[in-house]
């Protein structure tokens, strides 16, 4: 009976300490890998920044041809001799140049 628990004692020591050691180092780690999280979130990573801007040019590139649309519209009315319609291709013009800087 002694020769069973010399031989089955050490065994399960290892046995637990391998599980107490892993539980350790979670609890350990936790606040590290929480603020790794929480700095992740808080960032823009590179890529995200370049969606986001390759998305503004495409929304500013819609916004200029739709304009120049407009304006291309408008100086066909002016030459057919609306005054009005000149008005507003000179506004709109001022427009594209806007929207090109």
């Amino acid at each position: 009976m002694n020769r069973i628990v010399l031989v089955i004692a050490p065994l399960a020591a290892l046995a637990l300490s391998g599980c107490l050691a892993k539980t350790a180092v979670g609890v350990i780690t936790a606040p590290v890998k929480i603020g790794s999280r929480a700095v992740d979130m808080a960032t823009t990573s590179q890529s995200e920044a370049d969606e986001k801007r390759g998305r503004e040019i495409r929304e500013r590139e819609g916004r200029l041809g739709k304009a120049r649309r407009v304006y291309d519209r408008q100086v066909a009315a002016c030459n057919r001799g609306d005054e009005r319609a000149c008005d507003d291709a000179r506004r709109t013009y001022d427009e594209i140049e806007d929207l090109r800087s």
